[in-house]
């Protein structure tokens, strides 16, 4: 019987893969200099890099994962640079080269839901419109529960579908491909928390002011 060949801890199509991520970063971090004035707040460019990255990666990347999943289709008899991505990235995990019904419908409301929403979020961001920190804990809610519901079923049967045999698999792109959709939207419901109560409570000292008089 021959030897199971195992697959190579770093490919041309990881390079490809982390290389297009960074440059998305990149254009993110250009967009918030250009769109956002000198003066911004640290925690507003944060939040626009963020958003702007987490759009493109919605749009772009979920969204040829989502075209490539659907309709009888399925990225591990895909092919195209696409298809080529979202293999190396199901060597990870399975089930995104198999269309696994949950993780499919879970895309569906990023890419039509959440995506469109971040750009929203970076219009009113710009406008300085503090209508944006509800949605932002909308979208931050959304994109943990996506999370959750992405893993938990998995964790709850025993991960059978998770390689973590390869530290690049593991810690890249099962860990940090994924936690920091998990740390950056909870600092961002934080952050819009402390915007939200303090505006309330300030109408709510200013309401109780006038009917003092």
């Amino acid at each position: 019987m021959a030897n199971k060949v195992e697959p190579a801890f770093f490919t041309q199509t990881s390079a490809y893969s982390l290389a297009a991520v960074t440059l998305i970063g990149v254009v993110a971090s250009t967009a918030a200099k250009s769109f956002l004035p000198k003066g911004a707040k640290w925690q507003d460019k944060v939040t626009f890099v963020w958003l702007a990255f987490d759009a493109m990666i919605h749009f772009s990347f979920e969204g040829s994962f989502l075209y490539l999943s659907t309709f009888g289709r399925q990225v591990n008899t895909s092919t195209g640079p696409f298809a080529e991505l979202w293999k190396e990235y199901a060597r990870a995990d399975f089930r995104w080269g198999l269309a696994d019904p949950t993780v499919v419908s879970l895309e569906i409301l990023t890419v039509l839901g959440a995506a469109p929403m971040c750009c929203l979020i970076l219009w009113q961001l710009v406008r300085n419109d503090p209508a944006r920190h509800y949605w932002i804990v909308v979208l931050s809610t959304a994109e943990l529960y996506g999370g959750f519901m992405t893993f938990s079923p998995e964790w709850l049967t025993g991960s059978a579908n998770l390689d973590t045999s390869n530290p690049l698999y593991m810690w890249v792109y099962l860990f940090f491909m994924n936690v920091i959709w998990v740390v950056i939207p909870i600092w961002l419901m934080v952050d819009s928390y402390g915007h939200i109560s303090k505006g309330m409570r300030w109408a709510q000292a200013a309401s109780n002011s006038k009917k003092a008089k």
